[in-house]
């Protein structure tokens, strides 16, 4: 292990300069502290063993019987929120890695298979809010699951009841819901529509 990580040290020192290398890796001990800091801060909550979870980063438990499982090497950048609330039980596989700014909200069931990468400004949720006020639940809650060595990209929203399969790529942008079969890229086709509209009987038309 000490020379696995002397042997990347080195590597990457080649790479990026010495000096980028020692900045880069205090960033990663940081990390590594703030993540033993919310493991002990929800000792009863959160289950996990080395992860690293950057600036501004935040995990929220706001449940006694809220779980979270955190795989070895996880790395979660900056700005990234996690909330978990009711009987919620968020599963996060091993090596995997959560970019700037991303949101996951559980109150049922969040599963991330490992090796799985995730982009920039992607919002995960289990759950919609009950508009229609029919039940006495204010949520209707569902399950994620993601599979393992997915690739998401930036500003994809995930919603309730959705199953994406293992080595999944999800086109930037996206909104998912349902099942995505493995070993497939998943891509919302948007079509771009501009129509006039009457102003005191007058036709305004807007163009890009």
């Amino acid at each position: 292990m000490v020379k696995k990580i002397a042997m990347t040290l080195i590597s990457e020192s080649k790479k990026r300069g010495l000096m980028i290398t020692i900045l880069m890796n205090i960033s990663h001990l940081v990390g590594i502290m703030r993540g033993f800091f919310f493991k002990a801060l929800y000792f009863r909550n959160i289950k996990s063993s080395i992860y690293s979870l950057q600036d501004n980063s935040n995990i929220e438990v706001f449940n006694k019987s809220a779980k979270i499982n955190i795989g070895k090497f996880v790395f979660i950048r900056k700005n990234a929120s996690i909330r978990i609330d009711y009987e919620g039980v968020l599963n996060i596989g091993k090596n995997v890695f959560i970019n700037d700014n991303c949101t996951i909200n559980c109150v049922n069931r969040i599963t991330i298979g490992k090796n799985t990468k995730i982009a920039p400004n992607v919002c995960i949720n289990d759950h919609d809010h009950n508009y229609k006020k029919n039940t006495t639940d204010h949520l209707i809650r569902g399950v994620v699951t993601i599979g393992s060595n997915v690739w998401i990209g930036s500003n994809v929203v995930i919603l309730r009841d959705t199953h994406i399969g293992d080595n999944v790529v999800v086109a930037a942008g996206s909104v998912v819901k349902g099942i995505v079969p493995p070993n497939t890229i998943y891509i919302n086709k948007r079509e771009t529509e501009i129509k006039p509209y009457k102003s005191k009987d007058k036709v305004v038309q807007f163009s890009v």
